[in-house]
C-alpha cells in the first residue's frame, strides 16, 4: 500500500508540474526584429495608396535589415532598405488615424532603388525611410521606438 501511495504522489506531482509548464506557455523572450516586422505590417496604411499601389512588402530580416518594397499599378517599383544597426531616430507625422512614420538613419544608410520607371532606374542613398501607418497611438509608437533602440544598442555592444 505504501508503494502505491508513493507512486500516486509522484504521478500527481509530475501531473501538476506538466500542467504548470503547459499553462506558462514556455514564454521565450521576444525578438526585437520580429516585433518590428509584425508592427509595421499590422499598422501599414495600404488604403492611402490603394488606387496607385498594386503590391507592397515590408520585411525585417534575420540579419537585421528593414526592407520596404512598393509596386505601383503602372509597373514602377520602389525599394528601400537599411540596416537596423544604423537606426538613429523616429518621427511620426500625422494623428492617431493616419500618418507617416519616418525612420532616420545615422548617415546616408538607406538604399533607394527604382525600376521600370519612365525617368529611368535610380540607385541612390538617403538618410530616412517613410512608411505610412494608420490606427496607431503614442504608446505603440513609443514601444516601436524602444525595440528599434534595443537593436541599435545590441549592434553597438557587439561592435558592428
Amino acid at each position: 500500500m505504501k508503494k502505491f501511495t508513493l507512486t500516486l504522489k509522484k504521478s500527481v506531482f509530475f501531473l501538476f508540474a506538466a500542467a504548470f509548464l503547459l499553462f506558462s506557455g514556455f514564454a521565450a523572450p521576444l525578438d526585437h526584429r520580429v516585433f518590428i516586422h509584425d508592427f509595421l505590417n499590422k499598422y501599414y496604411d495600404k488604403d492611402e495608396q490603394l488606387s496607385t499601389l498594386k503590391q507592397y512588402e515590408i520585411k525585417v530580416t534575420n540579419t537585421g535589415f528593414c526592407r520596404y518594397r512598393k509596386v505601383y499599378a503602372n509597373g514602377k517599383e520602389e525599394f528601400f532598405s537599411f540596416s537596423l544597426s544604423r537606426f538613429k531616430s523616429v518621427d511620426f507625422l500625422g494623428n492617431t488615424l493616419r500618418g507617416e512614420l519616418v525612420l532616420h538613419t545615422k548617415n546616408d544608410d538607406v538604399i533607394v532603388q527604382t525600376r521600370n520607371d519612365k525617368a529611368g532606374a535610380i540607385d541612390s542613398m538617403a538618410t530616412y525611410m517613410v512608411v505610412p501607418l494608420k490606427n496607431i497611438d503614442a504608446e505603440q509608437l513609443n514601444e516601436l521606438h524602444y525595440h528599434l533602440k534595443e537593436i541599435t544598442n545590441k549592434a553597438l555592444a557587439s561592435g558592428k
